[in-house]
């Protein structure tokens, strides 16, 4: 279980003083989300608070999704949603979307930690293939979405701030959460491990092993089972397992020993409705 409900408002706090000094050039930059400005990734966190309250808290569900058979449907209708209300901000000053984000930052973070981790989430984490989950990865995976979008105004505007040992960690670890359905179809014997070590002092080192029937994360590896083994920068991941960056952008700056088949697969892992 990752624990990020005490998380919550400090990142907020970050987003809220990174927002207040952009100058009017910053508000406009590109970001590497897409055809979004940094304006827009701003708006859309916005509407991850507004959606937190009104469709988790408060249970309300004024747009009714159309039907709905299977992932790429949904993904497709959260994208036009998403769309929508990018738009739609588009009349909002910079200070309005501030203003905005001061009223519901809060109003989020306090409802996230009055939920029990223990209990069956309102979504599903779907790109961890998951069809119910518990509270605390759904509130890890909303952790990711806070986390993965301030980062993209901060790689536009070039700021520093939540790549460091608080904040990274939590995020990365997720993320990875979604290997072992990243390797759903992939076929190898029992024992096969693949190690993924993202470096410096802000990553970690994580071990995927197939077993009789699936793939797991697991600690306890024996080096000679390990059959492949990638190296991947915290920048790099982030915008990597965030679709913001595909493999072939990176091949050269990723280091890849053993089955270079198995790591592709670790390369090509989405760990965001897209």
């Amino acid at each position: 279980m990752i624990e990020v409900t005490h998380l919550f408002r400090p990142l907020d706090e970050e987003l809220l003083n990174l927002l207040k000094e952009l100058s009017a050039e910053d508000w406009n930059k590109p970001t590497v989300a897409g055809t979004w400005r940094v304006r827009d990734v701003a708006a859309h966190l916005l509407d991850g608070n507004i959606r937190a309250l009104s469709m988790q808290r408060d249970r309300y569900f004024g747009e009714q999704p159309p039907e709905i058979n299977g992932y790429r449907d949904l993904v497709n209708w959260l994208n036009q949603l998403n769309d929508d209300w990018v738009k739609a901000m588009n009349r909002l000053s910079p200070q309005a979307l501030i203003l905005l984000h001061e009223a519901t930052g809060h109003l989020t973070s306090k409802y996230y930690s009055s939920l029990n981790p223990l209990d069956e989430a309102i979504f599903a984490v779907e790109w961890a293939g998951e069809s119910r989950s518990y509270n605390w990865m759904h509130l890890a995976r909303e952790y990711t979405e806070k986390w993965h979008h301030q980062q993209q105004i901060r790689d536009a505007t070039d700021r520093q701030g939540i790549m460091n040992e608080q904040f990274y960690p939590p995020f990365i670890s997720t993320y990875l959460l979604g290997l072992p359905h990243a390797f759903r179809d992939v076929r190898a014997a029992a024992g096969t491990t693949v190690q993924i070590t993202v470096t410096s002092s802000i990553g970690d080192v994580w071990y995927l092993t197939r077993n009789s029937e699936s793939w797991q994360l697991n600690n306890d590896v024996k080096e000679k089972s390990i059959v492949t083994s990638i190296s991947i920068d915290p920048d790099i991941a982030w915008k990597l397992f965030s679709k913001n960056i595909r493999p072939y952008d990176i091949k050269d700056l990723v280091n890849i020993e053993g089955d270079k088949e198995l790591a592709e697969h670790v390369l090509q892992m989405v760990s965001v409705m897209a």
